[in-house]
């Protein structure tokens, strides 16, 4: 199994998720599937390319402003796109559901991607790296890394201040 860990800008992928919560909460109180529709599609480009989705308002918006700062770690990036591109799908469905006359289910997968996603910006733990991690210990194929030393599966990486960068 390949434990090889690069630089991942932990600013970036909290700014990618403060914009998917602010976004989906967005499309609920408006009634808007298609901006949760949206938001899923940039999810998934993000994914094809292998960067967070809304990087481009990182770059122009969030560090601009001071809002989210670069927090450069060494740290697997498989995992953070897996768990974009899980979410991608949920919120896919969600907003499908909800076109569809399907409030409760549409909406309610919807809040499942804004709460999963306030987890991680805020509290540190990304549910879909510790089902990334999890199907590494099933041996499912595709799924190779392990989490970075001394760091429960999911949780930020700790490295005692020291810094990819």
């Amino acid at each position: 199994m390949s434990s090889t860990l690069q630089k991942v800008d932990h600013g970036a992928l909290k700014a990618n998720q403060i914009t998917i919560i602010s976004l989906t909460i967005l499309a609920f109180i408006l009634n808007a599937p298609w901006l949760a529709g949206l938001v899923s599609l940039f999810m998934l480009a993000g994914t094809a390319i292998r960067k967070p989705g809304f990087l481009f308002l990182y770059r122009r918006f969030y560090l601009a402003t001071g809002l989210v700062k670069q927090d450069v770690l060494l740290d697997n990036p498989e995992p953070h796109r897996f768990a974009q591109g899980f979410g991608s799908v949920v919120l896919l469905v969600g907003s499908l559901a909800a076109f569809a006359g399907l409030a409760w289910l549409g909406w309610g997968l919807v809040w499942v991607v804004a709460a999963l996603a306030a987890l991680n910006a805020f509290g540190g733990f990304c549910v879909g790296c510790f089902i990334y991690y999890w199907l590494v210990r099933l041996g499912l194929p595709g799924f190779t890394k392990q989490p970075p030393q001394n760091t429960f599966p999911g949780m930020r990486p700790n490295q005692g201040g020291q810094h990819g960068a």
